[in-house]
């Protein structure tokens, strides 16, 4: 009896333990659901997917979810609607990515703009604003102002001419129509200077009417006598109605960043100025107040009541501090190369210059390479500026054939005899240390070559008699730094040679420059080498597909991490230094300069609390 009980309650638990362990039968369609729901990568996202979707995709997916429809290879979509579906979901995603990047670009640059206005103190401190532009009493032949926009509008798209501004001037195609006396028409044929080109189209009309400019072109594209011939012509009319007095002037102020650029825009002036003098007309004085060259040499034409002073920021600070000159009635101001001279250190002079402004100034600014941090920078010190384009600004010119070889460090001075054999004198070779110029020089010499030297450690009288050599054919090869990159014109520059890289692709441009000029044809021969940095690599290999040049292949294989971003929006590369082969978030000028502030700003402290110390 007992047994049997013992048997029936053991028979009890087994029951019950196996009604505990019962699993419910789940139909094969139901497992394959929770097997996919578990992978889940389809799934998660179409959840991430309906952020982006507009309400009615967004009910149409609650429904499909009421009905118990789950992507996979057994649901009820086809796999070609899946694929499209994934498809749109990755660019709506990518086009978050890139929203998110370009905001990130906006608030970098927000952060790096200058604060400072380029304005006079005794501006900002009254809170002085010009409204109107100056005005002059040129006008542009009637039969020109009564064309209908359209026509202007075709003329600059067929010269591609970009500009933004308020009432643009009308382009004008000759420079008889530009009112020009027969005495600088003459000195324009004594150059075989025959019709204008692009930017002097559009340029030379705009600087009359007295507005104010930034003008972006390539190298060699005719920039300088933009400037110099309407300032000619105000200077040649302020004259005549009222001789200028004893220690009068300077009308006109040109600023220039290097000596050689100084000097060669001088000698343009007074090639124009003679032949105004031979035709009878006023004479106009013009200085020249660069360093290396004596100070009363510029203090006597001062004396005599001076038109138009062309200097470099050092000297002309050092004369202005002196009150040796004063520009009390100058209302003319330009800046050739502005964004070089701000990158080399001049902004603070620049600023302080302006300080000596007594009344409104009409302001120009031209350059080959003016990224917007610069044009924006600028705009502060101008009044309803035009801007005018050709081209791209950072853009190498199209007559120029670019290649790039790879030379390794030992190999590149005896490269250099191979390279110098592609064309015919003459030859520009740039180097970026004074010793290395040194040592190329004295290669060539060694070797037969003729060639002379230039750098900054050389003085002005030895830099001088180099230029005017090569220039008169007397020798055959130029060797320089950067000091002759920046506007110099040297008539027929057959081959450019970069012995270097330059750490800035913007300097690469106004080196190549210097060949290819006025529709002529020219080569530019750089060495690279593992020594260089990739970011610049990159920025010239976008430069180099930009102007559809061959890449050389271990300049192809090179590839970015934010390849994919580098040209959102309007704008291609970085809106900072303007290189095509990065973006602002990694910007390798923009991350020099902060690093370089950031140890001024330690090395300050220091200063500061080591004299209060003592």
């Amino acid at each position: 009896m007992l047994n049997r009980k013992r048997y029936r309650r053991e028979e009890e638990e087994d029951k019950s333990s196996d009604e505990d362990n019962y699993v419910p039968y789940i139909p094969v369609k139901e497992r394959l659901k929770q097997t996919y729901a578990k992978l889940g990568r389809l799934t998660q996202l179409k959840d991430e997917g309906k952020k982006t979707k507009s309400s009615s995709e967004c009910e149409m997916d609650n429904e499909d979810e009421e009905e118990g429809q789950v992507w996979g290879r057994k649901s009820n979509i086809s796999l070609l609607d899946q694929h499209t579906e994934l498809k749109k979901l990755a660019e709506a995603k990518k086009e978050s990515a890139m929203e998110k990047q370009l905001k990130e670009e906006e608030r970098i640059l927000e952060s790096v703009a200058e604060r400072k206005a380029l304005m006079g103190v005794a501006e900002l401190a009254k809170g002085i604003q010009y409204d109107d532009p100056i005005k002059t009493s040129w006008k542009a032949p009637r039969y020109i102002l009564e064309k209908p926009p359209s026509y202007f509008d075709k003329l600059r798209k067929k010269w591609r001419i970009l500009v933004e501004g308020e009432e643009v001037p009308p382009p004008i195609k000759t420079f008889k129509e530009m009112k020009f006396p027969k005495a600088i028409l003459s000195a324009l044929d004594d150059k075989k200077i025959t019709k204008p080109t692009p930017i002097q189209v559009q340029g030379i009309p705009t600087v009359l009417y007295g507005r104010d400019m930034i003008g972006i072109a390539f190298t060699g594209s005719g920039k300088t006598l933009v400037f110099v011939l309407p300032l000619i012509m105000f200077c040649l009319e302020q004259e005549t109605a009222l001789p200028f007095a004893r220690n009068e002037g300077p009308y006109g102020l040109i600023i220039c960043p290097s000596r050689e650029l100084a000097k060669q825009t001088f000698d343009i002036i007074q090639h124009f100025t003679e032949y105004l003098k031979r035709q009878g007309l006023p004479e106009i004085r013009s200085c020249l107040s660069i360093g290396g060259v004596p100070v009363s040499e510029s203090a006597d034409v001062i004396g005599k009541g001076v038109h138009i002073m062309v200097a470099t920021p050092g000297r002309l600070m050092d004369m202005l501090d002196k009150k040796i000159v004063r520009l009390d009635i100058c209302r003319y101001l330009c800046m050739d190369e502005a964004d070089r001279m701000i990158d080399m250190g001049f902004e603070e002079d620049v600023r302080t210059i302006f300080s000596f402004f007594k009344g409104q100034r009409q302001t120009l600014l031209f350059s080959a390479t003016m990224p917007k941090k610069i044009q924006n920078f600028a705009r502060s010190a101008l009044v309803k500026p035009v801007t005018i384009n050709v081209g791209r600004a950072g853009a190498a010119s199209l007559n120029v054939i670019q290649e790039v070889e790879y030379v390794k460090q030992e190999a590149k001075v005896v490269y250099l005899l191979e390279c110098l054999q592609k064309t015919t004198p003459p030859v520009l070779i740039f180097a970026e240390k004074k010793q290395d110029v040194d040592a190329i020089h004295e290669y060539l010499l060694l070797k037969g070559v003729e060639a002379v030297a230039i750098h900054g450690g050389k003085d002005q009288e030895e830099r001088s008699r180099a230029v005017d050599a090569f220039r008169k054919g007397s020798k055959d090869v130029l060797v320089a730094t950067d000091v002759a990159s920046k506007g110099l014109d040297f008539a027929n520059i057959q081959h450019v040679i970069n012995y270097d890289m330059p750490d800035d692709v913007e300097n690469y441009v106004h080196r190549i420059g210097r060949t290819g000029r006025s529709d002529k044809s020219g080569i530019a021969t750089t060495f690279i080498n593992k020594a260089n940095d990739e970011s610049v690599l990159l920025d010239l290999k976008h430069l180099l597909i930009e102007a559809k040049q061959r890449v050389p292949l271990f300049l192809a294989t090179l590839q970015s991490e934010n390849e994919k971003y580098l040209h959102l929006g309007d704008d291609n590369g970085c809106s900072y230094c303007g290189g095509l082969g990065h973006r602002i978030t990694n910007c390798p000028k923009l991350e020099a300069i902060q690093s370089k502030q950031a140890s001024n700003i330690g090395r300050r402290d220091y200063l500061s609390n080591t004299a209060a110390d003592y």
